[in-house]
Parts: structure tokens; C-alpha cells; sequence
């Protein structure tokens, strides 16, 4: 993401390519030969060991490559105990094994060409640890750099991975655990296929200036919440929580879920321009709609402090939904500054919503959360595959969704949103048109929403945005 690049040479991209084949495979491969020159074994590999020694390499070197275009300085970690390889066939990759993958490390820290730079570690007591984390020094980057494509486009997402993810709790840890197959586990993953099948046609990107590339990424690296932008993340998983396919469910790992609010407006999708839909006051519509109560006219989170406090009240709303526990201090995603602005203490903001709220009060503290994020996973998939027969996509961001522009100017993402939540709880919704975001000036753009090939604009985006241009063009060129 960081690399200097020259969108002046596409045209000569396809003749490049065949005169250098420098590729990870070709790579790994030429690796494999120096590490086991360097080796001191007493027997040689088998055939079946030394394909899945170079295939340890070739996972380790996309890794190192991928990261490099994530951050100059970034890191990559690496599991160094047995059961991660071997504990849960359902989650593993069948190629990874625990032996020739610590081999290809092990032999990679030999040539020289990477550094552990925090060691692995496990504390039984807490129950907590820590990655190996390493990083590749200069011969290797410089290996990687050859490589005259961009990961994100050359790597193509294994749409046979296990996507349908199940996590319970056990001794205070969030883990994987396995499943009977049954039709909805069936089901949900064809459906999560067809979805991401429609989004590996089409390419997202992020149309920002070069020179706030880095600084996002910084940024994003000290959120403990939100993971760097890794453009080759363009496929999602669901993920189902306290061993039940009735709680959780929502859909996660696509790289612009980790892109924060204000930047947004500037995800393209095949270089046209977006808006953002979002659903009015899910959480309470869905809770009203459950348990067959009448939501009224007034804003669920306004009715509470005034319009000025709704986001304070919308946060503490839905931590008390969250919580199976009735909450007598403050959550700590509410900050006491917030309290004082309000002008209550975190009890009086608990009693107030509560009061506002009497029809469904007695749901509260229930440790129902989960179950809504069921219902609101339910609804988004709806949404997406409705789309993705149609061979667009629409991007999740939990309860709201990012798709080209056109389809929010001409009401069919409102509508489809609209139809999924009816079909789900036969009430209607609203779709809140202050939470559409359309793009900013900063991406040209003409009447049909496709980004302007005005030259003026071409040139300023080759000076400005090449970043985003090379990557466009790449994408178009692979087409």
C-alpha cells in the first residue's frame, strides 16, 4: 500500500510480466534451495514433507508481503504452539502443519532474512499470551518488491475456508470450537459464498491522498478496536457467539469495516463513487418488534435527554441491553465527561432510559445482545444476497451498507433495506437519510457516479492519488 508507483507504466504491464515471472511461488521455491543447503539434517524430506515445507514458506512469505504494503515498519506474528495446527481441523488450513511450517521459519531466521522482535508467551495463570511476532529484513523486502503486482489483486481469497465461525467461552477465553452441520449451517455458508463470490468480482479501494495513507494507517495501529486497512481482506466470515447459531452472527474481517467514519465517503467500488444507508434506530425497532410492543413517533434515544445527548443515550441504551447484569457503574465505553454534559449521574441516566422505555423495561439487563445481533446479521445477509444476485455489491458495516451511489440516488439499497426488516418482523423502518454519506469533492466525479476522466482530473489524481490510480488501473489491467 506504501510502495512508490508509476501509473505511466501500466501500458507496458502485460510485456513486463513476460520478461519477469517473479512471483511468491518462484520465490519460495529458490528459498526452499538455500535453506536446505544451509540446513545440517541427517535425512532429506520426502516428496509429501517438501510440499508442504515450501507450501510454509510461501504462507510465511505472502504474509511478510501482504504486511509490507500495510505499514514500512509492520509486523507479522506467527503461532509456535502444536494444537493451533492440529487442535480443530474445521478452522486449520489441511496444507499448514505444525513441523514444516516451524522448518520454513526456522529456516527463514537462518538465511538471515527475518528477526523475532517479541517472542510468544502464555501465562497459565492469567490465561493470557502473546504471538511470536517477527519481521523481514532487507534482502527479503527487496525480494518481495520484485513481485510487479499488488497482493490485494494477485491473491485470490479462498472462497473454500471455513467461513461459518463458532465461539464460546471456555475458562474465561474466547475460542473456535466445532459443529454439527445442519441446514442452517449450510445454508448460511452457501449464502455467505454467493455473497463473497460477488465481491471478489468487483474491486473496493480507498480513495485517499498518498500523503494521509500512511498517517491512517498509524492511526489505525494504536486502535485497540479496529485492525490496519489490508486491501487483500475482501471477503467476510460470520462469526456466531456463546456456542449458539441463535446468538452473534454478524458479519466481519472485510477491510472497510476497520475504516473510521470520516473516511468512508471515500471507499470506491470499481472506481465509483459510494454512499452509506443506515438503518434509523435498529436496535430499539428490532426489541419493540421481538416482544410485540409499539416503539411510537418519538426517537428512541432523544426521548431520553434531548437530541443533543442522543449518541451518549444510544450508547448506554445498548449496554444495558448487552449486560446480563444490572449495571450500577458507568460502562466503560462512556466517558464521565459525558455524564456531566448531560448533567446526570450513571444511575439517573440508567433510571431515565428505563422510564422512557417502560413497555420493554423488563428486557433489559438480560444479557440479550447477542440475540439481537442475530436478528440484525439475519437482516444484513438478507440485504446482501439480494445484491449479490445482482452482481453488486453491498458492503456490510454492521446494521448499514456502503454500495456505488446510483443505488441509494434511485431509493433500491432504502427499498431493500426496508423489505429485509419487514420480512423479518413484518413492521416497517426507516433508513435515516442524515446517515447518508455521499462522497466528498476531494473524488470528481460525472453524473452517472463513475470518477471523472476529465484530464485536468486525471492529472491531479496521477499527483495527488496515485496510490489509489495504480491500483485501479492494475485491477482493470487483470480484468
Amino acid at each position: 500500500m506504501y510502495k512508490i508507483n508509476y501509473s505511466f507504466l501500466l501500458p507496458f504491464y502485460n510485456l513486463y510480466i513476460i520478461f519477469n515471472m517473479t512471483n511468491i511461488s518462484e520465490i519460495a521455491k529458490k528459498l526452499s534451495e538455500r535453506i536446505t543447503n544451509a540446513e545440517t539434517r541427517q535425512r532429506s524430506r520426502t516428496a509429501e514433507e517438501y510440499q508442504r515445507f515450501l507450501y510454509a514458506i510461501e504462507y510465511i512469505l505472502t504474509d511478510i508481503w501482504k504486511s509490507s504494503y500495510i505499514h514500512p515498519e509492520a509486523e507479522c506474528s506467527i503461532h509456535k504452539h502444536n494444537n493451533y495446527y492440529s487442535s480443530n481441523t474445521r478452522y486449520s488450513d489441511p496444507n499448514l502443519t505444525y513441523r514444516m511450517t516451524m522448518n520454513a521459519f526456522d529456516g527463514l531466521q537462518l538465511l538471515n532474512l527475518i528477526v523475532v522482535t517479541k517472542n510468544g508467551y502464555y501465562d497459565r495463570i492469567k490465561m493470557q499470551g502473546g504471538l511470536t511476532r517477527y519481521r523481514a529484513r532487507e534482502e527479503l523486502l527487496e525480494m518481495l518488491n520484485e513481485i510487479p503486482e499488488h497482493p490485494a489483486i494477485h491473491l485470490k481469497p479462498n472462497l473454500d475456508a471455513e467461513t461459518i465461525l463458532l465461539r464460546n467461552e471456555i475458562d474465561g477465553r474466547k475460542v473456535l470450537v466445532d459443529y454439527e452441520e445442519d441446514a442452517f449451517t449450510e445454508k448460511a455458508r452457501n449464502n455467505l459464498r454467493t455473497i463473497n463470490q460477488c465481491f471478489i468480482r468487483h474491486w473496493v479501494d480507498l480513495r485517499i491522498l498518498d500523503k494521509d495513507v500512511l498517517a491512517l494507517q498509524e492511526r489505525l495501529f494504536d486502535d485497540t478496536e479496529k485492525q490496519p486497512i489490508d486491501l487483500t481482506k475482501r471477503t467476510l466470515v460470520r462469526i456466531f457467539t456463546n456456542n449458539s447459531f441463535e446468538e452473534g452472527g454478524r458479519f466481519y474481517r472485510g477491510w472497510w469495516q476497520n475504516v473510521p467514519s470520516e473516511y468512508r465517503p471515500y471507499i470506491t467500488i470499481d472506481s465509483k463513487a459510494t454512499s452509506e444507508h443506515d438503518y434509523s434506530q435498529l436496535n430499539p425497532n428490532m426489541i419493540y418488534s421481538v416482544y410485540n410492543k409499539e416503539l411510537g413517533s418519538e426517537d428512541a434515544y432523544s426521548r431520553v435527554a434531548g437530541e443533543e445527548h442522543r449518541d451518549v443515550v444510544k450508547k448506554a441504551f445498548n449496554a444495558m441491553f448487552q449486560h446480563s447484569r444490572v449495571l450500577n457503574t458507568k460502562p466503560d465505553d462512556i466517558d464521565k465527561i459525558d455524564l456531566d454534559t448531560i448533567g446526570m449521574s450513571w444511575i439517573e441516566l440508567k433510571e431515565a432510559i428505563l422510564n422512557a422505555h417502560k413497555p420493554i423495561k423488563d428486557y433489559f439487563f438480560r444479557g440479550l445482545g447477542n440475540r439481537l445481533q442475530f436478528e440484525d446479521s439475519c437482516i444484513a445477509e438478507s440485504v446482501m444476497l439480494q445484491f449479490a444476485k445482482m452482481d453488486a455489491p453491498a458492503l456490510p458495516i454492521h446494521d448499514s451498507f456502503i454500495m456505488h451511489q446510483g443505488f441509494g440516488t434511485y431509493g433500491e439499497l432504502e427499498e431493500a433495506m426496508r423489505r429485509a426488516f419487514y420480512e423479518r418482523f413484518n413492521k416497517d423502518i426507516g433508513v435515516s437519510r442524515d446517515l447518508v454519506v455521499q462522497h466528498k469533492s476531494n473524488i470528481p466525479i460525472d453524473k452517472d457516479g463513475f470518477v471523472s476522466l476529465e484530464i485536468d482530473d486525471i492529472l491531479n489524481a496521477e499527483n495527488e492519488y496515485s496510490q489509489w490510480r495504480y491500483r485501479d488501473d492494475m485491477w482493470i489491467s487483470r480484468k
